[in-house]
């Protein structure tokens, strides 16, 4: 049993697009992700559905670095992390919520070949 873990997050997925790395003026890091996962099943006819689901992720710091260092768009990636989230006011006054992966690891998943894939942890 688990006793310690109680927000634990895992995907596999595809980047939807390039990682995004903003500087801050304190000199922190943040990297944003989007990552793409697919759910296939049967629906009530017995058609075959692919559901896709997106999710956004966070990484600080060097992390940060290192996945914008490492993930391109298209690229296979697993990733370990914890849910988070939060709001903010847009510029409409409007209430938005957000909800994210926080990266604590992630691994490169290289096609080795069509039936073998290799993780590659950074």
């Amino acid at each position: 049993m688990l006793h310690n873990v109680k927000n634990l997050v895992q995907i596999v997925g595809h980047a939807g697009k390039d990682v995004v790395l903003t500087q801050f003026e304190n000199g922190n890091k943040k990297a944003t992700a989007v990552i793409a996962t697919n759910d296939n099943y049967k629906d009530k006819n017995g058609a075959s559905v692919k559901r896709t689901e997106w999710h956004k992720v966070v990484a600080w710091g060097k992390m940060a670095d290192d996945l914008a260092a490492s993930i391109q768009k298209g690229n296979e990636v697993a990733i370990h992390g914890k849910l988070s989230y939060r709001t903010y006011v847009d510029g409409n006054g409007t209430s938005r919520y957000i909800t994210e992966i926080v990266v604590n690891e992630f691994y490169k998943i290289a096609r080795v070949t069509a039936n073998v894939a290799e993780a590659i942890p950074f």
